[in-house]
């Protein structure tokens, strides 16, 4: 048996500990193991595997990022390729992909990797490659996955991070605005926001009204606390408003950002008080793993190895009930886990007086 690991779109604290233990789990049971250089677009070029043997992932469990490299783009069903006339389009070269691993012999896929990676899995298979999935993502909408990795890790660094913006808030008597990931799921910021105390948390899942901000920091300057946190997921909207939106790269999904500097901009303007703003970006996914991130990474690709091994193909692994489970491919690709807004946590953060924007 020779499996290949890939590890695709964003980095996150988890890929390598995912990496080690499916490479020593693999090996234990006498298979060869290669990873993917840096995405599924390095399939078309000349040296597209890396080998990995145990010396390879030797201590790798605390680090941060993937030692096989990753990328946002390489997609092989929509391969960026430019025209006669200059223009740039997409083509399908899947079929170019499937060969390669044929040529390859590999056997089974290990696709690591977030919402994106898991739609190309599930295409994958329906082209006859087998493939068990591990959900990654810091922004934790995975269908399916209670937890995926590195959220843990990323919602640590936020809340840190929110802390020590607090206190030169306080200092100052300021509003500040963070802005944290979240496309179009408020899992990070929702946590965060709720474990640093935050004043008013805005996810995409709740359409923002400038009012209703503006009046929860206005009300608290009645009550004599002169600062305020505002805490925002990159992908939050205002009512009836659409997501800002810094560019977009074919091939690629459009680079979200902005709405932390429009807060700014709005909330000095209509409270009188002074703001600044700061996004966390990419601060999120670096730095080492949490001990529940190394964990659950461990768990994810020792179970895909057995998933491999019990010839289950065309699964993915998923936490539920802090128990592994299998869940298919299908089911997963083309949805996404949204943060419930009749949740507990979301219930929590209103009764304790956050704004929600609403």
């Amino acid at each position: 048996m020779k499996i290949a690991i890939n590890t695709g779109g964003g980095d996150a604290p988890g890929l390598n500990a995912a990496i080690r233990s499916a490479t020593l789990s693999a090996i234990r049971r006498g298979w060869d193991v290669v990873g993917i250089r840096n995405g599924y677009g390095s399939l078309f070029t000349e040296e597209p595997f890396i080998p990995l043997t145990a010396e390879k992932v030797h201590g790798i469990t605390m680090d941060g990022g993937t030692i096989l490299g990753t990328a946002n783009r390489g997609n092989p069903f929509e391969m960026p390729y430019q025209k006669e006339d200059g223009s740039w389009d997409l083509e399908d070269r899947s079929d170019e992909a499937v060969e390669v691993f044929k040529l390859n012999n590999i056997d089974a896929l290990v696709a690591i990797g977030g919402d994106g990676s898991m739609r190309i899995a599930n295409r994958f298979s329906k082209k006859g490659i087998p493939v068990v999935g591990v959900p990654k993502t810091i922004d934790n909408d995975i269908w399916g996955c209670e937890i995926s990795l590195g959220f843990d890790t990323a919602v640590s660094t936020a809340t840190e991070a929110i802390d020590k913006i607090t206190t030169t808030a306080e200092s100052h008597r300021r509003i500040m605005v963070v802005e944290v990931m979240g496309r179009y799921a408020g899992w990070i910021a929702l946590h965060s926001g709720l474990s640093a105390s935050a004043d008013v948390i805005l996810i995409p899942e709740i359409e923002f009204s400038l009012d209703s901000i503006a009046k929860k920091i206005l009300e608290k300057e009645e009550k004599g606390e002169t600062y305020s946190i505002v805490v925002v997921a990159e992908g939050s909207k205002e009512v009836d408003g659409e997501n800002f939106v810094k560019g977009k790269v074919l091939g690629q999904s459009e680079q979200l950002g902005g709405v932390a500097e429009y807060l700014e901009k709005k909330l000095s303007e209509m409270t009188g008080k002074e703001s600044r703003s700061i996004v966390l970006g990419h601060l999120q996914r670096g730095g080492t793993p949490s001990t529940s991130d190394r964990l659950i990474s461990l768990r994810f690709g020792a179970a895909a190895i057995r998933a491999i091994a019990e010839k289950d193909f065309n699964k993915m692994i998923v936490m539920q009930q802090n128990e592994i489970r299998r869940i298919p491919l299908s089911d997963v690709a083309d949805k996404m886990k949204l943060v419930p807004l009749d949740g507990d946590t979301i219930l929590t953060a209103r009764e304790i007086g956050i704004c929600l924007g609403d």
